[in-house]
């Protein structure tokens, strides 16, 4: 399993919001929305500040997926 921020990405947008409006209102870092943007994983320090930003819910901004590539065949 992988994680995805497609979610955050569509909250952005819905919210007419650029990632360097992200960066400022939940004070973090360049870097972290670089590894935000690469599904890369980051500190729940960082998924709270967001959050909080966001008046959101961690599920309204990540999720889960299925990081198989090649599903085995029966």
């Amino acid at each position: 399993m992988a994680i995805s921020y497609k979610k955050l990405w569509k909250l952005l947008i819905d919210k007419d919001m650029k990632k360097k409006d992200l960066q400022l209102a939940a004070n973090i870092s360049s870097a972290t929305v670089t590894k935000l943007a690469k599904n890369e994983n980051v500190n729940t320090d960082v998924l709270h500040k967001i959050c909080n930003a966001l008046n959101c819910d961690i599920s309204d901004i990540m999720e889960m997926v299925n990081d198989d590539i090649n599903p085995v065949n029966e």
